[in-house]
């Protein structure tokens, strides 16, 4: 993310053979900084002075070193799976060098600021905030204590609410974040006026399934975004995967979990948390539990359960096993990047390896209660069109859905246009809406 250092150097840079003038190189804030170290995060700026320079549309790199991922994939494997699902960044990886010297093998992550703001939600889009890195020891005076990115609504106002988010775009947008507090603190209030739900239901439904816990399921509730559209919704965007697949341990209840503990982590985390508001308030809508759920079943069917991921992540690892094997200063051995997804990494830190631990969750998600109910299922879907060749001027539209294995309501989302929201509304098995017998489970629903 756009947090820099003191300024920006400026150099020359060459990008898949094409050079450029003028560029910024800083050093960017990352828990992984270390003075003199080799392996700093870094953030190069095509646009520093040229403001129209820039390499296939993007005009900064953020170069991140993996930390605590002696896989090297965790985040190109993470975002690659977020973007089936959700708003997320692209990920590839890159050969860093420096004065002709090479540095290393650094994951290469699209930036998530005004531009993918825009591009990802809309011309229009309202705003953008980043959480701030978690900082147990900096903490502001006359506001709750630990709540960092969770969203809790204090009454401190703003000045509570700037210590744990940076505005990146757009200032006049803070009223807007304070409302969303205020309103997931009130379980009176419609949070779906002015949040994604379903973007939202997706990444909690990430970080559960994938044991993503330097985010907001954890901890500290960091390493994500809000992005706000040019309806006012704000929508989450995942941040700083490389702790994903159990490398970050702590859900914020008690110790750090083992292993097993990983595995058999609760997809139902932090539902009744109220210091978690994004998943209590929401898990305690029925409908939205529903969904968050469905969710988890289809990131597992599609990811999960037939070993795609395994297969994926092998394919991976060998892309850049020759580079990996060149870098200098790498902190892992050629040994340990080679048994990485099988066996745990570090006596002191460890890193499971990621099919050691996901082969063992999706089993143990497979057969959890809640994820064993056998969803209901769209047999067939119709629209009610104008007849060949007739002239009338269509007005409404009425879709009709049979479904099978007993459903009990049935939902309509449609939208007037591409660039607009979604609406919901209920379909009917009652026979007044062109869905033939009530009880037939034959639903149906007009729209003007």
């Amino acid at each position: 993310m756009r947090l820099y250092g003191s300024g920006q150097l400026e150099a020359g840079a060459s990008v898949d053979g094409q050079a450029y003038k003028n560029v910024g190189v800083s050093i960017a804030e990352h828990r992984g900084f270390s003075i003199g170290g080799q392996r700093n995060p870094l953030i190069i700026r095509l646009d520093h002075v040229n403001k129209s320079q820039n390499h296939q549309g993007y005009v900064e790199l953020y170069l991140s070193p993996a930390l605590r991922d002696p896989s090297m994939i965790r985040e190109v494997l993470g975002y690659e799976i977020a973007r089936e699902y959700m708003a997320a960044p692209g990920a590839n990886f890159a050969k860093l060098y420096v004065n002709d010297e090479y540095r290393g093998l650094f994951v290469n992550i699209e930036s998530v600021d005004h531009r993918f703001a825009e591009h990802r939600f809309g011309p229009g889009a309202q705003g953008l905030f980043h959480v701030r890195p978690a900082d147990p020891d900096r903490q502001e005076e006359g506001c709750m204590k630990n709540v960092f990115g969770a969203l809790e609504y204090d009454k401190g106002g703003l000045s509570c609410l700037k210590s744990n988010f940076v505005n990146v775009w757009k200032a006049d947008a803070w009223v807007n974040l304070l409302n969303l507090t205020s309103m997931l603190a009130d379980s009176e209030s419609d949070v779906s006026e002015i949040l994604h739900i379903d973007n939202v239901l997706w990444m909690l439904a990430f970080n559960n399934v994938l044991v993503n816990l330097s985010s907001y399921s954890g901890r500290y509730s960091q390493n994500y975004a809000l992005a706000i559209d040019r309806f006012g919704k704000f929508h989450p965007v995942l941040w700083n995967l490389n702790y994903a697949f159990g490398s970050y341990k702590n859900t914020g209840v008690g110790s750090d979990l083992d292993l097993k503990g990983l595995q058999t982590m609760d997809p139902m985390l932090h539902k009744d948390n109220r210091n978690k508001p994004l998943i209590s308030a929401l898990l305690s809508n029925p409908l939205y539990r529903n969904m968050y759920l469905h969710h988890m079943r289809t990131i597992l069917a599609d990811h999960f359960s037939d070993e795609q991921y395994e297969i994926r992540a092998a394919a991976l690892q060998e892309l850049i096993a020759a580079p990996f094997a060149e870098d200098p200063y790498q902190p892992y051995s050629d040994e340990e990047f080679a048994t990485s997804l099988e066996k745990t990494i570090g006596e002191r830190s460890r890193i499971p390896g990621i099919v050691q631990l996901m082969s063992r969750r999706a089993r143990f998600l497979s057969k959890h209660p809640l994820l064993t109910v056998v969803p209901p299922e769209f047999d067939k879907v119709d629209v009610k069109r104008r007849k060949q060749y007739a002239r009338d001027r269509i007005t409404d539209f009425t879709i009709t859905a049979s479904v099978s294995s007993f459903p009990r309501r049935v939902f309509l989302y449609y939208r007037p246009s591409p660039d607009q929201p979604f609406q919901m509304v209920q379909m009917m098995d009652d026979g007044l809406n062109e869905d033939g017998a009530a009880n037939d489970q034959v639903y149906g629903i007009t729209i003007d």
